[in-house]
């Protein structure tokens, strides 16, 4: 175990203070960050924290450390000896009120939503040993960490947070340690240009790292039916979109497919991009392609067509297909999305022996269907995250199906505004406010999805049609309102997520898929706004541990 610190090499006013954060550091787990050296304001003026513990579950304590020798008088005053002679200190007090400034910059600062949290002051005397019995009216024994305690001080110190005053108060998660840590060395607010800045910034090195996976595809260029499987962040989507550029590029006749109306239309915008030999013959929906072949069109609302009469169509007008109108290759984007019966009309339209490559996340399984290719595929893992910050990775971390490192560096904490079901919508309107106007994002950065019933703007936007309303997704003056059913491969720099219910049937049996889709849609700051109960029913202690709740 190992603490973050930061900064990462501090420098230290005393020897004391060093051996201190090096023996905290050594003790505290990897979850904790160590402050050194932080600074605070308060009414009378700046006053600085020697150490600044942030622990989940324990809380964020002010450490304040002197060395040489302390000892205590018979008028409950400290004094410190050493090389510069005998003087006076009071470390009690400078602990006591850099916690309670830290505290005041907590309050006052726009970007912690964590209200009040667990906090303790205590010092420290490294080289000191205190007697069991030595106390002040505010300063009790197990306030103090002498010599003896240097072996096991983060024991001590956790000890210490649950005896003191604010022991009444929540602990901290992980959560509002991240925030925390944006609160202390972040932006206390952001200007508009320079949030625009950072967010293009993230998003061409998140694009870098993504292309750098184009590798995977290197590997998988002699087999012809592969499945890509990868967790959310993976990029999964960019792989499919470069997968079907490259077998354009060999003079394949490719179609590029996804289940939902908004991925493909993304899809279709990447390809747009292409020159005309590397695009592919076909980039749309399962269910747009059977239109082409000419099937007859259904309704919006009747599933037995999408589900049913439509991919049985699909295949008996694929076996007719002059061979010029069927594909080398096939690339399927979300594909266990795709059900049992939909596979024999996409094979169908392949000539042999024809290429099938599908990316997929089995954790993503929104859909009350179970279906895989009719034929055997080799599996290829992807074991990395690259799009999401490490905070919202970690966010939903013991949801995805298998194990990921995470590479997409460091970002501002997750934010849980907790709230009933009824008010999400509410609550998730005024954070998708706060951002715009107090922060300084972007519209087009910004993403309110529900898991529940559909927000109202989104409702009102897609009884103009889908095409009309998914091309706001696209408009640089728009913020999006979606479904985490629809959102599934696409991605905005900032979700806000209203967990307003699960539906009910087999929506709710997939509310751990849900909540998993809606976690993983943000790229640099995620928001999530709901009941603090139905998420950990969804999530499982996992989730709500890194969201913070208790």
């Amino acid at each position: 175990m190992t603490a973050r610190s930061v900064p990462e090499v501090p420098d230290f006013a005393s020897d004391a203070e060093r051996v201190v954060w090096e023996r905290l550091r050594e003790q505290l787990p990897d979850d904790a960050v160590l402050f050194a050296n932080r600074r605070f304001t308060d009414a009378d003026g700046d006053c600085e924290a020697d150490l600044l513990v942030a622990w989940p579950d324990v809380g964020f304590v002010v450490v304040e450390v002197k060395g040489g020798h302390v000892s205590l008088d018979r008028d409950g005053r400290w004094h410190q000896s050493g090389k510069g002679g005998d003087h006076g200190v009071d470390p009690v007090r400078q602990a006591q009120r850099c916690r309670y400034a830290l505290r005041g910059h907590l309050d006052g600062n726009p970007t912690w939503t964590g209200g009040r949290i667990r906090t303790q002051h205590l010092v420290a005397f490294p080289y000191s040993r205190v007697a069991p019995d030595v106390s002040t009216s505010d300063c009790p024994r197990w306030m103090v960490l002498d010599r003896d305690d240097v072996t096991h001080l983060a024991r001590r110190l956790a000890d210490a947070v649950d005896a003191g005053a604010d022991r009444s108060l929540p602990t901290p998660g992980t959560g509002e340690v991240a925030q925390l840590v944006d609160c202390l060395v972040g932006r206390p607010v952001a200007q508009r240009d320079h949030v625009a800045g950072e967010v293009e910034a993230r998003g061409a090195a998140v694009d870098l790292l993504t292309q750098r996976q184009a590798a995977v595809l290197d590997h998988i260029s002699l087999l012809p039916r592969v499945e890509v499987r990868g967790g959310a962040g993976s990029g999964k989507t960019w792989l499919a979109v470069e997968q079907a550029r490259r077998f354009a590029a060999d003079k394949m006749r490719v179609a590029l497919l996804s289940y939902s109306r908004g991925l493909a239309m993304y899809l279709r915008e990447r390809c747009d991009l292409l020159s005309a030999r590397q695009r592919p013959a076909y980039v749309g929906t399962f269910h747009g392609l059977g239109l082409e072949w000419g099937a007859k069109p259904g309704a919006d609302d009747d599933p037995v067509y999408w589900e049913d009469e439509l991919p049985r169509a699909m295949t008996a007008l694929a076996a007719d297909l002059p061979d010029g109108e069927r594909f080398d290759a096939l690339v399927v984007d979300e594909g266990q999305d795709f059900d049992d019966t939909w596979w024999p009309a996409l094979l169908a339209g392949l000539r042999e022996p024809g290429r099938l490559v599908v990316f997929a996340d089995e954790g993503q399984r929104v859909f009350a269907r179970a279906g895989r290719p009719p034929v055997d595929l080799v599996p290829i893992p992807l074991d990395e995250n690259l799009r999401n910050t490490r905070q919202i990775a970690q966010a939903f971390s013991s949801l995805v199906p298998t194990q990921q490192r995470i590479r997409g560096g460091d970002g501002e904490a997750v934010r849980f505004v907790p709230c009933s079901s009824e008010d999400a919508l509410d609550t998730a309107d005024e954070m998708v406010d706060e951002l715009l106007e107090r922060v300084g994002y972007e519209p087009h950065h910004v993403a309110l999805l529900t898991t529940g019933r559909r927000h109202p703007v989104q409702r009102e936007g897609q009884e103009e049609g889908h095409d009309v309303y998914w091309r706001d997704f696209f408009d640089a003056r728009s913020t999006f309102y979606g479904h985490v059913l629809g959102f599934k491969g696409l991605e905005r720099p900032v979700v806000v997520l209203a967990v307003n219910g699960f539906g009910s049937g087999d929506g709710a049996e997939r509310a751990r898929e849900k909540l998993y889709v809606g976690l993983s849609r943000a790229r640099d700051l995620l928001v999530v706004c709901g009941d603090p109960r139905l998420i950990r029913s969804a999530g499982g202690d996992g989730v709500a541990r890194r969201l913070g709740i208790r």
